[in-house]
């Protein structure tokens, strides 16, 4: 594990209270990513942990938040007003903690598609929002194929990753593949073999999850040095 301090923090979501966040910054950081957990499980679960670690590694820093419905410790996600209000606040706050660094937005599946929706419908929110990136992007529920999730994508002026696993049953690549391309030049898909949603990976893959993990964050590195 990464042992760069961890900064906990809080910041103030309107009309929602107050929300956790961690920060974390190491020595060499270039970049500072804004990362929002999936529906399921909140910033400190494993998966954000690593990859906030693997991030660090890579010299991105990162600042993770609750959205306000997991602070609550429910299991129902807010409503998606109060969700892409929540990753404007959280682009705010993140701003504040390093003002110096250029600043990517993203998350892990429902939290990176909150924040392309939040990028689409409050486009000055993120004007020092230099690309968004996603880990995981639930296109569709698993077994409801369609890009009905998808249309927003359209009014996105950022820059976008998609990293995305070919096992994934949020997001059948036959239809992410066409929606990228629709994109043009803003959107850059990396697809991540055998991986499923949580991007776990087969054995046949050559690869371990822990690799995988760190080529996300290099994927992420990189990337970012081509939207500089």
């Amino acid at each position: 594990m990464n042992d760069t301090p961890r900064s906990h923090l809080r910041f103030e979501v309107r009309n929602a209270g107050e929300v956790s966040a961690l920060g974390l910054r190491p020595a060499n950081a270039r970049w500072l990513l804004v990362l929002a957990h999936g529906a399921g499980a909140g910033m400190s679960h494993p998966f954000m942990e690593r990859l906030a670690s693997e991030l660090a590694a890579a010299d991105v820093a990162t600042f993770r938040y609750q959205f306000p419905y997991m602070e609550r410790r429910s299991r129902v996600p807010d409503a998606p007003a109060v969700l892409t209000s929540t990753v404007g606040a959280a682009v705010r706050a993140a701003g504040e903690m390093a003002p110096g660094l250029p600043i990517l937005a993203g998350g892990k599946s429902m939290g990176g598609r909150m924040t392309s929706s939040a990028a689409a419908e409050h486009p000055p929110e993120f004007e020092k929002v230099r690309g968004l990136v996603f880990f995981g992007f639930p296109l569709h529920p698993p077994g409801r194929p369609g890009i009905k999730r998808a249309e927003h994508l359209a009014r996105v002026t950022s820059p976008m990753l998609f990293l995305q696993g070919t096992r994934d049953q949020f997001a059948d690549l036959k239809l992410l593949r066409p929606v990228c391309a629709s994109l043009g030049t803003l959107a850059t898909l990396r697809e991540i073999a055998t991986a499923d949603h949580s991007f776990h990976v087969l054995k046949s893959s050559g690869m371990t999850d822990a690799e995988v993990m760190r080529q996300l964050a290099q994927s992420v590195a990189a990337w970012a040095q081509t939207i500089a």
